[in-house]
């Protein structure tokens, strides 16, 4: 993995890294920096040094943009797609848009003006179809082609405003509704299967509690929809009674993130507040938690533990759900301190991203050899790419 490159870069980069967000080739994968301003100026500084390193491998540059570094599934799709990108010969440079997407847009610029070949985006706005055109617009002048993946670049009910409208952009990602769907029956699923040992105080009812990560997100609006309208479905049909929210005051059914960052720490914080309330001992317990990914999962089982839950052999567990299989997870899974989850696969996301990067650096058409993949037929998007979810339990 470029070894030569790392080695006789690395009194640089560690420089540079400490002042910015960005990473490049083999060091990308363990830089851990945020981006710390949001100034076009720190910007160049940190694309002047991708671009010597990438000068010293080959002409073929690729600028890869982030929404954040600390989301934990994109942490996990930028080492993997590190790794990709690295065996296929690409020379790159990662940038933490730290979910502004003002830095987010300098970075472009910079990026651009400094001749990268190719855009790989993580739009921090998601579903705006106004970011990704201005996005689009720039990069068509320059001449480069645009792959944005994971966040949704278009609004839901506008589909094919940005993708259908553009040459030379694809989008990688997943097809928002299917989480909730397998989430939903997921939970249907466990229930029926395990409905007396969740419900704690016998009243023939599940009391859930719903964490949602981002309200203008696709994403998140189907996970919180459809994880709850799908699990009623399944216990309707045999002739059990609708999940109910556990607060009745609360007319939306869900807690959300205000900062939009699907965070441990919002879900933590709430779940703290709903157990000074709600408990086995005032026969008001909470029986179900459903989170939008795992990040807030795993914040619910921290409070959780901390009030005498989810510990294992000899407490009450309450099953908690989640989104993207991320290890932590499975890990809490493994242990028991978790339910299930649904993978969101980041090894397969990332390695549609390389072979599209791999397209163009070899000058070929951007969707060479991505026709096994599952595509947005609905709405004819050839180059709107779907990779799958699956269920995860740990079995």
């Amino acid at each position: 993995m470029r070894k030569a490159l790392a080695l006789g870069m690395a009194a640089a980069m560690a420089l540079s890294l400490a002042a910015c967000g960005g990473s490049t080739g083999e060091s990308a994968a363990t830089s851990t920096e945020s981006a710390s301003t949001d100034t076009a100026e720190s910007a160049a500084t940190e694309e002047t040094t991708g671009d010597e390193a990438a000068a010293s491998t080959g002409d073929f540059n690729a600028t890869v943009l982030y929404y954040a570094y600390s989301d934990t599934y994109i942490s996990s799709v930028r080492t993997a797609l590190d790794e990709d990108l690295t065996a296929a010969g690409i020379n790159f440079t990662d940038y933490d848009s730290n979910n502004s997407q003002t830095t987010q847009n300098e970075y472009i610029d910079t990026a651009i003006s400094n001749g990268t070949d190719l855009l790989i985006v993580n739009q921090v706005t998601s579903g705006s179809s106004d970011v990704a055109n201005s996005i689009c617009d720039k990069a068509e002048a320059a001449g480069i082609p645009v792959i944005f993946f994971n966040r949704a670049v278009e609004e839901d009910d506008n589909a094919g405003a940005v993708l259908g409208a553009r040459e030379n952009i694809a989008f990688v990602g997943t097809d928002a509704p299917e989480a909730g769907h397998m989430q939903g029956a997921m939970i249907g699923n466990y229930l029926l299967e395990n409905y007396d040992a969740v419900d704690l105080n016998g009243d023939g009812q599940i009391s859930y509690a719903m964490f949602m990560g981002d309200a203008s997100n696709v994403e998140a609006i189907y996970r919180t929809q459809y994880g709850v309208e799908d699990a009623n479905a399944v216990l309707t049909e045999a002739g059990k009674p609708e999940l109910v929210y556990f607060d009745s005051s609360n007319a939306d059914k869900y807690q959300l993130d205000m900062t939009g960052a699907w965070s441990a720490q919002a879900a933590m914080e709430y779940m703290q507040t709903n157990l000074s309330q709600y408990s086995t001992a005032n026969n008001n317990m909470i029986e179900l938690i459903i989170c939008n990914n795992d990040n807030m999962a795993e914040g619910c089982i921290t409070a959780l533990q901390a009030a005498g839950y989810n510990n294992g052999e000899g407490t009450t567990t309450i099953p908690v759900f989640g989104v993207d299989a991320t290890d932590s997870a499975k890990q809490l899974i493994a242990s028991g301190y978790m339910t299930g989850t649904i993978k969101q696969d980041a090894e397969g996301m990332a390695e549609c991203i390389a072979l599209l990067a791999q397209n163009v650096a070899n000058g070929e058409d951007l969707l060479a050899g991505t026709d096994s993949y599952t595509k947005d037929t609905a709405n004819s998007l050839d180059n709107k790419i779907f990779i799958p979810y699956q269920e995860y339990t740990g079995e």
